[in-house]
């Protein structure tokens, strides 16, 4: 644990903490935790997505008392970064919200949404759980308690420092990563003299025409930076050029003779890409198709977009004339949605989420993705774990909603989209902070992108000794730009399971090769044969790892 130090007047002092309880050897539920000595702040509070294994610490407690929390600085909108604020205002939290506001605008549309959305999937978990025999599971936190969380959330303006709480003040930066996403620097004051750390956010790629560039300061204590892309490169591409890519895959979707579905994130993404497929087909680039706006959520969140998606490094909103043409079609009800059916042909949707995990998205891909005419354009980061990357990996049959689909659509990736910045925006935007006197933290990364960052760090300069990767609920004491580790804490996961497959996924992946297999045998009596291989395999198994289940039941028949 952190050791307390006694001072000349006699007061002790338990120095800076930083607790990593998210977005450690993964890339979603960022949660960072600084207990200066007098206060304890949170840095962003997302929910987890993946694997079911990590989704499920979504709903465990939080490893912290809620009511012990000050204050808590958002860096953006995103559900993987603010999607628990509402577990944590349930939890006992009472304290202010920081953030743009842009982030408070799209917060206000996005959790919401993300607490009905927990509401309808439970709704359905319960039926089947009643039809098994289980017991009942409550949402993580409703539609209203989203709303009540807004009430707590208080502005902050770009480059301004703000007072957060005594000894404690932060400047945001803009980090043009989304609509209001910042990059958040802290100054602490404290016995041994200020600590400065600056906590990157998601960072925006740079040059693009929807957001600035990403910014910040110079010459910061410790470092904490997003890893997302940090092994991978991408080449600069111009507006012009992703609008040729775009039209090219629209064509050949066209030309396949389906439909071509989007799965899209529901913020920026959606926008981004409503405004280049109108431009597309205005300019005459790709056949003109309606398109089908199937996310309430996303249908919101351009309102946010038309009023606050000013851009102030080219001085245009380019969100403003998105309504002007009557091919975008808005679908807000579920009947609306489910009229999509009987439709064919060539046509648009985007629906969410963009990696498939939940909302409309779902039922769309067990209606197409049998159907070789149709294409699935993967317009996103896909996490370890999900459906979108399942799909992105060349899964020929997936499990959605329970339910074994076969994949025969086109499944196609396009990654000119992205809002976060590669392996070399990454290592330019933190040699642009040096120096950095203490720690660099490589966070919010898969194991190989991490793995990757660093080594580009340490190739571009910085000391490897610097460098730190923090594991889940992995603590470290900042002493001025000295590090130590706290030893002490015990992690909800174990780091192999934070970013990899887990049983669930094994599981649904035996089933289908299963099924394969089972298909693909030659008659009745080879599937049969089959079968009884392998309860004959399980029954081994059991008899094992379980004799006295084993011999209960050999005494029943």
């Amino acid at each position: 644990m952190t050791q307390q130090q006694t001072y000349d007047d006699g007061e002790s002092w338990m120095g800076p903490k930083l607790t990593f309880h998210g977005a450690a050897g993964c890339v979603t539920g960022f949660c960072a935790r600084l207990d200066t000595g007098s206060a304890s702040l949170l840095i962003d509070c997302g929910m987890f997505q993946g694997s079911k294994t990590l989704k499920a610490l979504n709903y465990d407690p939080l490893p912290f008392e809620a009511a012990d929390i000050d204050a808590v600085l958002l860096t953006h909108a995103h559900i993987d970064h603010s999607g628990l604020l509402p577990k944590l205002m349930k939890a006992g939290y009472e304290g202010p919200i920081y953030a743009t506001a842009g982030t408070r605008d799209l917060c206000a549309v996005m959790l919401p949404d993300a607490g009905g959305i927990q509401e309808s999937e439970v709704r359905h978990l319960n039926r089947r759980n009643q039809r098994r025999g289980r017991p009942p599971v409550e949402p993580i936190y409703t539609a209203r308690d989203a709303v009540r969380t807004l009430e707590l959330f208080e502005r902050v303006k770009l480059s301004e420092p703000t007072p957060i709480v005594p000894g404690v003040s932060a400047t945001y930066w803009e980090a043009g990563h989304i609509l209001g996403s910042a990059s958040i620097e802290l100054r602490v004051e404290t016995p041994e003299g200020p600590v400065t750390l600056l906590f990157s956010g998601d960072l925006g790629p740079g040059g693009r025409d929807y957001s600035p560039d990403p910014e910040g300061p110079q010459g910061v204590d410790h470092l904490i930076v997003e890893s997302t892309y940090g092994d991978r490169r991408r080449p600069m591409i111009e507006p012009v050029t992703r609008r040729r890519i775009l039209a090219e895959e629209m064509t050949a979707a066209h030309a396949a003779g389906g439909p071509l579905l989007i799965p899209a994130f529901a913020v920026e993404r959606s926008q981004e890409l409503l405004a280049d497929i109108l431009t597309i087909m205005a300019d005459g680039q790709a056949p003109e198709a309606d398109i089908f706006l199937d996310s309430p959520l996303a249908i919101e969140a351009t309102e946010v977009f038309r009023h606050r998606g000013w851009n102030r490094a080219t001085g245009v909103n380019p969100f403003e004339g998105l309504y002007a043409r009557d091919r975008l079609k808005f679908l807000r009800a579920p009947g609306e949605s489910d009229a999509l059916e009987r439709l064919s042909g060539w046509h648009i949707i985007l629906a969410g989420s963009g990696m498939c995990d939940a909302g409309r998205v779902r039922k769309h891909l067990k209606r197409l993705l049998w159907r070789k005419q149709a294409t699935v354009l993967l317009a996103g980061y896909q996490a370890v774990g999900t459906l979108g990357r399942f799909l992105q990996d060349g899964a020929a049959r997936v499990r959605i909603q329970g339910d074994d689909v076969r994949v025969q659509a086109r499944i196609r990736s396009l990654d000119v989209y992205s809002g976060h910045a590669d392996a070399d925006g990454l290592v330019d935007w933190v040699k642009a902070r040096q120096p950095v006197r203490g720690g660099t933290f490589l966070a919010h990364g898969e194991p190989e992108a991490l793995q990757g960052l660093q080594e580009r760090l340490v190739a571009a300069g910085l000391d490897a000794a610097s460098l730190n990767i923090p594991a889940l609920d992995q603590a470290f004491e900042l002493r001025g730009t000295a590090i130590s580790r706290d030893a002490n804490v015990a992690p909800r996961l174990p780091a192999q399971a934070v970013a990899s497959l887990d049983w669930h996924n094994e599981r649904a992946a035996l089933l289908l090769e299963l099924d394969t297999l089972l298909e693909g045998a030659r008659s009745d009596a080879a599937r049969t044969a089959i079968l009884k291989r392998a309860r004959t395999a399980m029954e081994e198994i059991e008899a094992r790892h379980h004799p006295a289940r084993r011999l209960r039941r050999s005494g029943s028949r």
